[in-house]
């Protein structure tokens, strides 16, 4: 790495810090518009699972009757608890995916979660508890390979103009529904999609900007 390079990234990072934005919550009208078209054809039970702080399940809450967010961290849990307190249909179990209520969901999401599960197996789980026509969606995480450098590069370079314009003041520290547990993926990009397609047949995937990937999956209706 040469002195110019250090010098951007140092300045890059520096702005980050300063104008934070997340990541995954860009995704959650993607998924609103998922859980409204479950709503108008009669579905009423949403899983989201690994729920952080609760903004998934907040805007889930208000599409469907039935929500529950899944969240490991004691800490991150009880935040989302204490956000959720006054929504009367929702709730937040503290736990893993193996923890989650029993019966069968209209809706399972993963944002930012896949990636610490293993993949086949909770892939198969998750089909298995999905109502004919539910509708499984991932927000993902992946390793980055070779082919994914032009995306990298474009989403460092839009990151902190993203922040700038969505939080124009300097923050005084990360928000809180920034502060869950996170971890490295071990998969790629292409390792991953071989695996949806398999599990899941029919299911789209797609990279995305910010080092993220959409899946959606539709449990067929027979």
């Amino acid at each position: 790495m040469n002195a110019l390079t250090a010098r951007v990234l140092g300045w890059l990072g520096r702005v980050n810090d300063a104008h934070p934005w997340s990541h995954n919550d860009r995704h959650i009208p993607w998924i609103l518009r998922e859980a409204h078209a479950i709503g108008r054809r009669g579905g009423t039970r949403a899983l989201d699972v690994g729920c952080g702080t609760g903004n998934l399940v907040a805007r889930l809450a208000v599409e469907l009757p039935d929500v529950v967010g899944l969240e490991p961290d004691a800490e991150t849990a009880a935040l989302a608890r204490s956000r959720l307190a006054a929504t009367g249909n929702a709730q937040v179990v503290e736990g893993s995916f193996a923890d989650r209520p029993d019966g069968t969901w209209d809706l399972v999401t993963f944002v930012a979660v896949l990636h610490h599960l293993p993949l086949a197996e909770t892939l198969a789980t998750a089909r298995s508890l999905l109502r004919p026509g539910g509708r499984l969606v991932v927000v993902g995480v992946s390793r980055e390979a070779p082919g994914d450098a032009l995306l990298s590069v474009v989403s460092m370079a839009l990151n902190p103009v993203v922040g700038l314009v969505r939080h124009p003041r300097r923050a005084q520290g990360r928000p809180a529904s920034m502060t869950a547990p996170t971890a490295d993926a071990a998969e790629t990009f292409d390792e991953i999609a071989d695996v949806m397609r398999r599990e899941l047949p029919g299911v789209r995937i797609r990279r995305g900007l910010f080092w993220r990937y959409r899946a959606r999956w539709v449990a067929p209706a027979g």
